[in-house]
C-alpha cells in the first residue's frame, strides 16, 4: 500500500449518501407501519459515519438535492462528526437517494427511490476543485461508477489521490439497478481495480468482475496480489478471505441476533480502515471490521448503529473471536 496510515491520517469517502425511512415499530412490514423513523443511510454516507464515529477524521465527496431531504443529509453527516466541505448541493430536479426500508430479517423489503439520483451528477469540476494532498485515503463506492457523470468524476479522483501518494480503496458495492447492465459493470470495475491498492467485495460482487462466475471471481480476488494489491473476498456467514501480498488468511464471523440484514458491509469497511489508521495489522482490522458487521446488523439503523470506540471493546471483550 502506497502510504502508511496513522491516527492524524485523513480519510476522503467518494460515493451516495441519503435518508431511510424505517417502518415503525421494529418487525412491521413498510405497508403496516403507523409510522417511519429516519436515520443517515447510502453506502458512502454511513461508512464516513462510521469512520468519524471512530475519531478518524473524514470528508464526504458527493452531490445532494438542494431541498429538506438533501439538507436533513448535511445535517446528520455533521452531527457524526463527518466533514461536509465537499458536500455539493444541486438545484433542479434531481433528488437525494431515499430508502423505505423494514427493521425485520424475513423478507425484509427495501424500497429505493433513485430516480435522477444527485449523487451520480458529481462531475469532474466538483472533483478539481479538491486539494487531494490534504488527505491519506479515498474511499470509492462502486456504486458511484454506475454512471457518468458520477463514473468519470471517481475515476478522476482516483488518478488524482494516486498522484499524489493515497491510498486508493474501493468497495465493489454492485447495485444491479443502477447499472445497464453486468458487461459494462464489470469493465467499469476492472479499470477502477487497476486504480485501487485495496479492494474489498463479496463473492457475489467478485463473480460480477470476473463475467459472472464465483469461482473465477474467487481467482481474480486472489491473483490481485501479483499487481501488489489486498483484497477481502467475503462470503456471507462463511466469513472472509484476505488475499494480501505478505500473507493470506481466512476469518469468521461473530454470531448474533440479527434484527435485519443491512450495513454490515459498511460497518466492516468503516472499522476495517478506522483500525488500520490506528496501528491494527490487517488481521486484527479484519478482525474488528467483523465485529462491527455484527454489531450493526443487530442493533437499528445503519449509520446509527455504528459502534463507539468503547462499544467495539466492549463487544470484543464479551464475544469470541471468529474461528477460520
Amino acid at each position: 500500500m502506497p502510504k502508511s496510515l496513522s491516527p492524524a491520517s485523513r480519510m476522503l469517502v467518494l460515493g451516495r449518501a441519503g435518508m431511510d425511512l424505517y417502518a415503525d415499530p421494529p418487525g412491521a412490514e413498510a405497508e403496516t407501519a403507523t409510522g417511519f423513523a429516519t436515520a443517515l443511510g447510502g453506502s458512502s454516507g454511513n461508512i464516513a459515519a462510521g469512520l468519524a464515529r471512530q475519531g478518524v477524521a473524514t470528508s464526504l465527496l458527493t452531490c445532494v438535492s438542494k431541498d429538506s431531504v438533501g439538507r436533513f443529509v448535511r445535517r446528520e453527516l455533521c452531527s457524526y462528526g463527518v466533514d461536509t466541505t465537499h458536500v455539493v448541493e444541486l438545484v433542479g430536479e434531481c433528488r437525494t437517494s431515499l430508502a423505505v426500508t423494514e427493521t425485520r430479517i424475513e423478507n425484509t423489503q427495501n424500497t429505493l427511490y433513485r430516480n435522477n439520483a444527485a449523487d451520480l451528477l458529481l462531475d469532474e469540476a466538483h472533483v478539481r476543485e479538491i486539494e487531494f494532498s490534504k488527505f491519506d485515503a479515498l474511499i470509492v463506492t462502486g456504486t458511484a461508477l454506475a454512471a457518468d457523470p458520477s463514473r468519470k468524476a471517481c475515476f478522476v479522483a482516483m488518478e488524482e489521490a494516486r498522484a499524489v501518494g493515497m491510498m486508493v480503496v474501493i468497495d465493489l458495492d454492485y447495485r444491479p439497478y443502477s447499472w445497464p447492465g453486468s458487461v459494462e459493470a464489470a469493465e467499469t470495475y476492472g479499470a477502477a481495480i487497476e486504480l485501487t491498492d485495496l479492494v474489498v467485495g463479496n463473492d457475489e460482487e467478485f463473480a460480477v468482475v470476473a463475467g459472472g462466475d464465483t469461482e473465477a471471481g474467487r481467482r481474480l480476488a486472489g491473483g490481485l496480489t501479483e499487481a501488489g494489491k489486498t483484497a477481502i473476498y467475503k462470503m456471507g456467514e462463511m466469513g472472509s478471505i484476505v488475499f494480501a501480498p505478505e500473507e493470506s488468511f481466512q476469518t469468521g464471523i461473530f454470531p448474533v441476533e440479527a434484527i435485519k440484514p443491512m450495513g454490515a458491509g459498511d460497518a466492516f469497511m468503516a472499522l476495517l480502515i478506522a483500525s488500520l489508521v490506528k496501528g491494527a495489522t490487517l488481521r486484527e482490522a479484519v478482525l474488528r471490521g467483523s465485529a462491527a458487521a455484527a454489531m450493526v446488523v443487530s442493533r437499528f439503523g445503519c449509520a446509527p448503529a455504528m459502534p463507539t470506540p468503547e462499544e467495539l471493546e466492549s463487544f470484543l471483550e464479551q464475544n469470541t473471536a471468529p474461528q477460520s
